[in-house]
């Protein structure tokens, strides 16, 4: 399983899908898109690409163009084949050209014109005892064709690559390998991934100018509940020849990714886990919820992402999480809980509720999980949103839990926004979400984020989102917004056991209130009022916030 001539597109434009083994193929982070730039040779019968013969004169206006010859050797320096060698433009008048080799003979011949170009060369080699399948990759960064050149392929100058985790029982998944150039302002992407552990690499040719090379590689191993994702980031003037490195438990950090399930949100869950920089092939694995993969994973790979899509038991559209950027330590271990309650509002590292001139937008999470990770698609059967100036309705949104926008008049005055979500019992704790802001705002010259809180509720509950009947349960509080960081001026917390028909109020103390649960398949509501150090204010409900059992 090989792949070549990979590029980087922008992050964030969609949940992400499953990663798959060969290359990331996601909405949000498509790693591995084929460069497609249309190739002109000059000349009267240049085989290339294939053996197939181009003629023309597409580069009329920079005539300068000259024969490369690449030559490919097996491990015995035999001329060999098959192999699949690109040569992809980086800068000069051949910037926007590239070519596939793959002619059925050791030597290939294409013209091409003056310019840097990036070449990298796949071999596959049967030579090892008992036929084993080994897949030589050779790479060279800079290739500045300025004279006709030749160029040779040798797979006898590639190493081993041998990164290996801890556990002798754990089995090889896949790898992959990519290769970044960058060079006058254009980045340019190769990769190969493999299927089995038989990978050797290489680098060929001069070196680029400092700082010219970054490189990335992953592997991954399977073990019964999750596995090793293992990886490592190098930077510099040369692409690698061979790599080793066996990672004992203690170099090693542990992320356990749990999907919870509600009420009647028992099913199969589907996590994945990545880097979060440079270019990779991730990792996913399906689980019965509740339930808990456990990986183990390389800290200097940097960052990790975390995405979980969990089922729904009546078979709507499954909910979809994300976890950015992990960071993650040596010998720690860090664990995320998701679709598990305590459901409600929570504030993202944007703006719930800004203000951009005279039109104000509400982008509020109702039903987040009780982690706090906001679902892409949040279930819920009715939405309201609306925003009151000085007592008087200036708008109101349905069919989206916590959004709307509204266009007010300049001048500074007190608004209210109110937003209500619900949904039926069997889709989990939480079947009503109710929360109101008070904030004074005028006209701004830019968007500006408004003082807005919520109250995050976070109780000690089962992998189905339960708590023990007749049992005092601490509930910790967590301030979020503009009244965080000890900027609240009042809170107060209240309990029902009655879908909110009466309300007993909840001393908090160190942070957290404690709930006396009520008898066995009771839904218990929390309710939150609070202002914070300038006047702003939040009265916030959420009805059947967990069940006892």
């Amino acid at each position: 399983m090989t792949a070549t001539s990979a590029a980087r597109s922008a992050r964030r434009s969609a949940a992400r899908s499953v990663p798959r083994s060969a290359a990331r193929s996601v909405p949000r982070r498509n790693a591995l898109r084929v460069l497609a730039v249309a190739v002109a040779l000059v000349g009267t019968s240049t085989p290339a690409l294939g053996g197939t013969a181009f003629t023309g004169t597409a580069f009329a206006a920079e005539p300068e163009t000259y024969t490369l010859t690449v030559k490919h050797l097996d491990r015995a320096g035999r001329a060999t084949a098959p192999y699949r060698t690109s040569v992809t433009g980086i800068s000069g008048p051949g910037a926007d050209t590239s070519v596939q080799l793959d002619a059925p003979s050791g030597t290939t011949t294409v013209r091409l014109p003056k310019g840097r170009y990036l070449l990298d060369s796949n071999l596959t080699s049967g030579l090892e005892p008992g036929g084993t399948i080994w897949t030589d990759w050779i790479v060279q960064p800079r290739l500045d064709l300025d004279h006709d050149t030749t160029v040779t392929v040798d797979a006898r100058t590639t190493a081993l690559v041998d990164v290996r985790p801890p556990d002798d029982t754990a089995r090889f998944r896949h790898s992959g390998m990519f290769v970044e150039v960058t060079h006058e302002g254009a980045t340019r992407t190769v990769n190969v991934a493999n299927g089995s552990p038989n990978l050797r690499v290489a680098h060929l040719g001069p070196e680029t100018e400092a700082g010219e090379v970054k490189q990335w590689f992953d592997v991954n191993w399977e073990t019964g509940t999750g596995g090793y994702l293992l990886g490592r980031t190098f930077s510099g003037t040369r692409a690698l020849t061979g790599l080793s490195k066996h990672y004992s438990a203690r170099e090693l950090a542990t992320v356990n990714i749990r999907g919870a399930a509600g009420p009647g949100g028992a099913g199969t869950a589907l996590v994945s886990l990545q880097p979060t920089d440079g270019a990779s092939i991730g990792e996913s694995r399906s689980i019965s919820t509740p339930g808990t993969a456990t990986f183990l994973v390389a800290p200097e790979r940097g960052t990790w992402d975390i995405g979980v899509t969990v089922p729904r038991a009546d078979g709507s559209r499954p909910n979809h999480y994300t976890a950015d950027r992990l960071a993650v330590r040596a010998g720690t271990t860090t664990t995320h809980t998701f679709d598990g309650p305590v459901f409600g509002p929570a504030l993202t590292d944007r703006p719930a509720v800004s203000r951009d001139g005279d039109r104000i937008t509400a982008d509020v999470p109702l039903l987040a999980d009780g982690d706090g990770h906001a679902p892409w698609t949040p279930s819920f059967d009715t939405a309201y949103t609306s925003l009151y100036r000085d007592g008087v309705l200036v708008g109101a949104a349905s069919g989206a839990a916590g959004r709307g926008e509204f266009t007010v008049t300049p001048g500074k005055a007190p608004y209210r926004l109110a937003a209500t979500a619900t949904r039926k019992a069997a889709a989990g704790a939480t079947t009503r979400v109710n929360a109101s802001w008070t904030f004074t705002s005028a006209a701004t010259t830019g968007p500006t984020a408004l003082p807005v809180s919520v109250v995050r509720f976070s109780p000690e509950l089962t992998p189905a989102g339960t708590a023990t009947a007749g049992s005092p349960l601490r509930i910790p509080i967590t301030v979020q917004g503009a009244a965080a960081d000890g900027r609240t001026r009042s809170l107060t917390v209240s309990a029902s056991t009655d879908g909110g028909v009466s309300w007993t109020r909840l001393p908090v103390e160190a942070g957290a209130v404690t709930v006396q649960n009520p008898p066995a398949g009771t839904a218990v509501s929390l309710r939150a009022e609070l202002t914070d150090a300038d006047g702003n204010t939040l009265d916030q409900t959420i009805t059947d916030a967990y069940r006892t059992r």
